[in-house]
C-alpha cells in the first residue's frame, strides 16, 4: 500500500515531467532515408541576428487557402538533406531552398513536398535548411523599406551547399554539371542572388569553397524582394546583378499574389532577356501565394508539368 506522501510525490513527479515535455521544443526531423550533412565545419557558422530561441518547429495556416504548413523558427545550424531519387538517378541535383519571409521556413510546403515531386524524376533532391531569422532582406511595415544585414547569412548558406555538392558529387551520384535549384518566395530571393553572384560572400573555409556556386539551372518561384517599388518602371533592387553568365532561369508567379506584386518576377525576366540569359516565364490569373504542389484547381497548377519540360528543353531531364 502507498503511503499518501508518496502518491503525492509521484502525482506532482508525473506533472512536472509532462510540462517539461510541452515545453521541450519540437524541431524539424529529416525524413526516413535522408542523410542530413552540416554545412559548416564546427565554429565557423554564426547565429542569425534576432534569434529568439531555440530551433522550434511549428505549424501556420495559409490565408484564405487554409493551407497547413511546417514552420520552422530560429535555425542557427544550417544543413543540407539529401533525398535520393527513386530508382536509378539521371544524375541530375537540384537544391530547394524554402520560402518564409526570411523569418521562418517551411520545410513541407515549399521543402519536402517539393522533393518528393522530383525525385519522382528520378532527381536527387537536396534541401536547404538555412539560418533565420533576418538572415535576408526583411519588409517593414511601418517604412516599407528593405533591411539587409551585413551579413547575407542566407546566401551564404546557399553558396556553401552549392559548393557542397559538388564536392561530394560522386558520394551522391550526381554529375556536378547538372546541379539545378528552386526557390520559393525569400528563397526564390536566394536563388536569383546564388545565379547572379559568382563570388563567395563570405571566405572560404575549405576546398569544397573553390566549386562554383552558381548553379547550372535555376527555378524562381512567386519571389519576392527583386522589384525596386521605389524606382520607375520594372527595376532590380541593387542586390540582385544581372550579368550573362546566370544560368537558364525558370520563373513562375500568379498575379493575384497578395504577399509579393507580380512586378518582382517581371522585373527579373525583363533584366533577364536585356542580358541574354535563356528565360521562361509563366504568369497566372489565379493561384495566391504559397501555392506550392498543392493547388489543384487554379491553372498554376501545370507548373510542375511545365518546369518538367523546360528542364528537359534545356538538356537537364531526359524525356520520358
Amino acid at each position: 500500500m502507498h503511503r499518501p506522501g508518496r502518491v503525492v510525490s509521484l502525482v506532482l513527479l508525473a506533472l512536472l515531467s509532462l510540462q517539461a515535455a510541452r515545453a521541450a521544443p519540437v524541431t524539424w526531423h529529416p525524413p526516413e532515408g535522408t542523410t542530413e550533412i552540416p554545412l559548416w565545419p564546427e565554429g565557423k557558422v554564426m547565429p542569425p541576428p534576432k534569434l529568439a530561441g531555440p530551433e522550434q518547429l511549428g505549424e501556420a495556416v495559409s490565408k484564405p487557402s487554409g493551407e497547413r504548413w511546417a514552420m520552422l523558427q530560429n535555425v542557427a545550424v544550417p544543413t543540407l538533406t539529401l533525398f535520393p531519387p527513386k530508382g536509378p538517378g539521371n544524375g541530375t541535383a537540384v537544391m530547394v531552398v524554402p520560402g518564409g519571409g526570411y523569418r521562418v521556413l517551411a520545410m513541407d510546403l515549399e521543402g519536402s513536398e517539393i522533393c518528393a515531386w522530383l525525385n519522382g524524376r528520378g532527381i536527387t533532391c537536396a534541401l536547404l535548411k538555412y539560418r533565420v531569422p533576418a538572415s535576408g532582406p526583411n519588409w517593414d511595415p511601418q517604412c516599407n523599406c528593405r533591411d539587409i544585414p551585413a551579413v547575407p547569412m542566407a546566401l551564404q548558406d546557399a553558396q556553401r551547399a552549392m559548393g557542397l555538392l559538388r564536392a561530394q558529387s560522386a558520394r551522391w551520384h550526381i554529375d556536378p554539371k547538372r546541379v539545378g535549384v528552386i526557390g520559393f518566395s525569400a528563397g526564390g530571393h536566394v536563388v536569383a542572388g546564388l545565379s547572379t553572384q559568382a563570388r563567395r560572400s563570405y571566405t572560404p573555409v575549405d576546398a569544397a569553397d573553390a566549386q562554383p556556386s552558381r548553379p547550372d539551372f535555376a527555378m524562381v518561384m512567386y519571389s519576392g524582394h527583386l522589384w525596386n517599388g521605389k524606382a520607375k518602371g520594372l527595376s532590380l533592387v541593387k542586390d540582385i546583378a544581372v550579368d550573362g553568365e546566370v544560368p537558364p532561369t525558370f520563373i513562375v508567379q500568379a498575379t493575384d499574389d497578395p504577399t509579393d506584386d507580380v512586378r518582382e518576377s517581371l522585373s527579373y525576366y525583363r533584366a533577364l532577356i536585356d542580358a541574354g540569359v535563356p528565360v521562361e516565364m509563366h504568369l497566372f490569373a489565379r493561384g495566391g501565394h504559397a501555392f506550392g504542389l498543392r493547388v489543384k484547381t487554379a491553372p498554376v497548377a501545370a507548373w510542375p508539368q511545365l518546369a518538367e519540360r523546360w528542364m528537359q528543353d534545356i538538356g537537364m531531364l531526359s524525356r520520358r
